[in-house]
């Protein structure tokens, strides 16, 4: 079994701290069977080029510090680039030092190679980044079926400098873990932002995105549609979690081209 990044540095006051959902990403990522898919997809031997590998929001690094930490063990290949973005700076920050740690921190003898970080960059959803250009997506989205935050404050919230009141640190706070929790009607306005870019951000040869969904995100409605799409494409239910009834189930669904 692969660690688990160290998130202990991290202050959950305005971030999200790992649950349920974080793990199942870690623990479909390296399950045998996506292990395997992931090594043919990207392999050297289909393209010469390091693959590239995005998290969108990735809160506290957890699940892009397991990717890099462990890149030749989850996708075959040490030479992987890792980057992420996420609308929270202060998320920014934690994730960059959880994958920091992850990489030069001993493995107890593990031979395993890491990949090589970028940076994790503060921008909403894949907006900063060219056409084409990631091999891998994660995506761990705000999921649950609630009002929007208000983003009239978010510059903000999101540079804020200086000593806060008590108030102004509450508000602040409770915007930011708004940011990663609240998704909207069905929990879907972020997610379906994230999906309609998906034809465009993945490169065309191998790129592969995960996306995880809770029940009342209506998964198999999702993967329909994605099906439906325009130039062939697929979408897998590759991991499962939570409740058998209710919104808590989780599901992780793999979204590739054909």
């Amino acid at each position: 079994m692969l660690p688990t990044p160290d998130t202990s540095h991290v202050s959950y006051d305005h971030i999200y701290e790992p649950a349920e959902d974080s793990y199942l990403l870690l623990d479909t990522l390296s399950a045998p069977t996506e292990i395997q898919y992931l090594h043919n997809r990207l392999s050297s031997d289909q393209n010469n080029a390091a693959p590239v590998i995005l998290e969108v929001g990735p809160g506290s690094g957890v699940v892009l510090a397991f990717l890099t930490a462990h890149a030749k063990s989850l996708l075959g290949r040490s030479d992987a680039l890792t980057l992420g973005c996420d609308i929270n700076s202060y998320a920014c920050k934690a994730a960059s030092e959880t994958v920091h740690r992850a990489v030069v921190e001993p493995r107890n003898g593990s031979t395993d190679s890491h990949g090589l970080f970028l940076d994790v960059l503060n921008g909403d959803v894949t907006s900063c980044f060219l056409p084409h250009s990631i091999d891998l997506l994660v995506f761990n989205p705000p999921y649950v079926p609630s009002e929007l935050p208000d983003l009239d404050k978010h510059n903000q919230y999101n540079t804020v400098t200086g000593k806060l009141t008590s108030t102004q640190a509450f508000e602040r706070d409770s915007h930011m873990l708004a940011l990663s929790y609240a998704g909207g009607v069905d929990g879907m306005e972020i997610t379906n932002c994230l999906l309609n870019q998906l034809p465009t951000i993945l490169s065309e040869d191998r790129g592969v995105a995960y996306v995880l969904l809770c029940a009342q995100n209506k998964p198999e409605q999702v993967k329909a549609r994605i099906r439906n799409w325009h130039g062939g494409w697929l979408a897998e239910t590759v991991g499962e979690s939570g409740k058998k009834a209710g919104w808590e189930k989780l599901s992780i669904i793999r979204i590739c081209k054909a």
